[in-house]
């Protein structure tokens, strides 16, 4: 039975929820590093808990703009798929591992085709794994758009999409105002230290969209994508980058089972995240809840010691064919005792 999400007193606030997670993070499971070269001469780091066995699911983490498998929710979904006994793995974008990439370009909120590597190596070594993911924020919304753009091909059973800026031009703009341009000083300041270091790379340098003093005037997600995002992926502009990158396009296409999770409250989107009916393919579950903040959801336990809803909640979710399975399977038994 699904349950029921609803914060403690101390954890209304949204800032609350979004702030909270990133100062008590619980230990990070140990894990081991695979480097995953990519066609263009790139690479990919993959962090994994456990090793994987073919025929066993695995879970692919995908984390959110500047995050890691030292994210707050990345380890709280390790420890839980450790509990559930799976394998998982954390995808990470490029240059987010703690090592540059070797590329001028780097990673976006569209950039599928990373994803799509990865499981295809998952589904190449591992072919009677069943595969699911759960993708957060940024990775959120490249998960809902490979699932939607994908269709029947997806290499995975189940996913679920949490905190998702699914109409990223919205979110851009909500991020320019009020206490949210907290959140977006502090992604900006570290995505333009990532900038310099290739503008201070020799063999980067000519291949750059900017110079160092243009660089530092770029103090919104708006201008940022606009000189450096979308010229280092190929869009024309920030505009044609958000129209063509938004999951938000991608929902009504998907034909693989699918969550989506959002907070009402989440100070890093407006209503225009939240999907209509006509939006929505039959294979998407979507769950808007008034309070949660930005991949917040603290449920209970104290402010220094805080407990969640999704982690138990996103497994439940990812793993309930293999529940019924195991419950068709305890019914037979005790039927023929």
């Amino acid at each position: 039975m699904k349950k029921m999400y609803s914060p403690p007193w101390w954890a209304v606030s949204p800032h609350v929820q979004t702030i909270l997670p990133f100062i008590f993070k619980v230990a990070k499971p140990a894990t081991f590093r695979q480097r995953q070269e990519l066609p263009d001469g790139d690479f990919i780091d993959l962090d994994w808990l456990g090793q994987a066995q073919n025929g066993e699911p695995i879970l692919v983490i995908i984390h959110g703009l500047e995050g890691n498998t030292e994210s707050h929710y990345a380890r709280r979904m390790l420890l839980e798929a450790k509990k559930a006994k799976i394998a998982a793995v954390v995808h990470h974008h490029r240059g987010c591992s703690g090592e540059p990439n070797r590329l001028a370009r780097s990673y976006h909120s569209g950039d599928v085709n990373d994803l799509m590597y990865t499981l295809s190596q998952l589904k190449h070594y591992y072919p009677d794994s069943p595969l699911y993911a759960v993708g957060y924020s940024l990775g959120g919304n490249v998960l809902a758009k490979y699932q939607g753009s994908e269709q029947q091909d997806s290499l995975l059973e189940r996913a679920v999409v949490v905190s998702a800026p699914l109409t990223l031009a919205a979110c851009a703009k909500r991020l320019e105002g009020g206490f949210s341009t907290v959140y977006q000083r502090f992604l900006i300041k570290r995505l333009q230290r990532k900038m310099l270091e290739k503008i201070n790379t020799a063999d980067l340098t000519a291949q750059m969209p900017i110079n160092k003093k243009q660089l530092k005037m770029l103090n919104t997600f708006y201008l940022f994508d606009d000189k450096v995002t979308a010229p280092l992926h190929g869009f024309t502009g920030v505009n044609d980058y958000y129209q063509k990158s938004s999951g938000m396009n991608y929902l009504q296409h998907i034909t693989k089972p699918t969550l989506v999770i959002h907070a009402q409250d989440d100070p890093f989107m407006t209503d225009d995240v939240i999907p209509s009916k006509d939006q929505l393919s039959p294979m998407v579950e979507y769950e808007l809840h008034q309070f949660g903040g930005h991949v917040g959801f603290i449920d209970g336990g104290w402010p220094w010691k805080p407990k969640f809803y999704l982690e138990d909640r996103i497994i439940n979710f990812l793993l309930a064919d293999d529940n019924k399975k195991l419950a068709q399977y305890t019914v037979a038994a005790t039927e023929k005792e």
